[in-house]
């Protein structure tokens, strides 16, 4: 079922969010020629400036579909094997018999095993995924910190494994998406982020698509609330933050029009050969981070509506900030969506997320973007 841009609806749907508790969001919904941009809400609690559909925004985990992107074209011209073990490229990262057995293709959709660095570089969240058990005072502890990339690799590849190499479900990691980084600047003999600026976001066009070099959002941007599970209340500003913990694998800034456009011109063979495609497009069982089963491909998950058509695309998270891209696989219909607040959700007495209005607010928006 294919039916045209509702912009009322969409208009209620945003504001729905901001009233359900979101301090700000905004949004661009395509359909062909027809465009929707929205916002609603504030950018800035303390001084109320609004939030506006133009701002650049932290973006998190979308850049894997950048990596996997860069991955996927040094793997056409033949550098990069997607079968081939990454021990093979990196053996002092991943050493021995693992390194041996995990593939470039299992760290690309999460089968590699390989444990999430991240509790172990932040030790407030250490108790991850007991979610009561964690905390968030690391996150002001690491506001400024440089990680070093090696050094976070080998918290993860240290790590008690999560699953058997090729095993499935696989388990979401960063620490796989840190490892395909090193492997991108092994194989291209200069840093990612040059790499990814020169063959993923120029060849895009995106104008307003940058990997920060320092803790700063340069550009009109929104400030960022984390809430952490209701432990930081008032939540706080994080948009000030050194995103080496997470490097060129989930620090991307960009604006919802740039996504959209990089995801339309994906899906359409631009980016990557159609083969490629074809290849990221090839999904798997993957535990999310929110512990949730969902089907993972090479950077690239899909989502689908009871007899809708197949969207593709990521969501991310940083501290404070979170955004989701979606376009569907006939390339005509977009969704981008960013928000200024995470981890909304208190823990009951058993220490699971209670629902709060704001799910049922996004799920409703994103409803309406990608089907109403």
């Amino acid at each position: 079922m294919n039916h045209p841009l509702d912009p009322a609806a969409l208009d209620a749907a945003i504001e729905n969010v901001h009233r359900a508790g979101m301090p700000g969001l905004f949004a661009e919904v395509r359909d062909g020629d027809q465009v929707w941009r929205g916002a609603a809400g504030v950018a800035d609690v303390t001084t109320g400036r609004p939030v506006t559909a133009g701002l650049r925004h932290r973006v998190g985990s979308i850049t894997k579909t950048f990596t996997a992107a860069a991955v996927l074209q040094q793997a056409e011209s033949g550098r990069i094997g997607l079968d081939t073990p990454i021990g093979r490229y990196l053996p002092k990262l991943v050493p021995g018999e693992r390194g041996d057995a995990i593939t470039v293709r299992m760290l690309l959709n999460h089968t590699s095993g390989l444990a999430e660095y991240l509790p172990y570089a932040y030790p407030s969240l250490k108790g991850f995924p007991a979610l009561a058990d964690t905390g968030p005072q690391s996150l002001d502890d690491h506001r400024l910190t440089r990680f070093d990339p090696v050094e976070l690799i080998e918290m993860g590849v240290s790590a008690p494994a999560v699953g058997a190499p090729g095993g499935t479900p696989g388990v979401y990691s960063n620490t796989n998406y840190l490892l395909l980084v090193q492997l991108l600047e092994q194989a291209t003999g200069t840093a990612a982020e040059r790499y990814l600026t020169r063959n993923v976001i120029e060849r895009a066009g995106l104008q307003d698509t940058e990997l920060p070099a320092g803790p700063h959002v340069n550009g009109p941007h929104s400030q960022l609330y984390e809430a952490w599970l209701g432990m930081i209340d008032p939540p706080r500003d994080y948009s000030v933050y050194d995103m080496s913990f997470v490097g060129p694998s989930a620090s991307l800034i960009s604006t919802v029009s740039d996504l959209n456009r990089f995801y339309g011109m994906l899906l359409a063979g631009e980016i990557v050969s159609p083969a490629s495609l074809a290849q990221m497009q090839r999904t798997v069982p993957v535990v999310s981070q929110e512990g949730k089963t969902i089907d993972y491909g090479l950077g690239l998950h899909p989502m689908e509506g009871p007899g809708q058509g197949t969207f593709w695309g990521h969501g991310g998270t940083v501290w404070g900030g979170g955004a989701l891209a979606m376009t569907r696989a006939d390339g005509k219909r977009q969704m981008a969506v960013a928000v200024n607040m995470q981890r909304w959700n208190r823990l009951d007495s058993a220490g699971r997320p209670q629902p709060h209005p704001l799910d049922d607010a996004l799920a409703t928006l994103y409803r309406v973007a990608m089907y109403g």
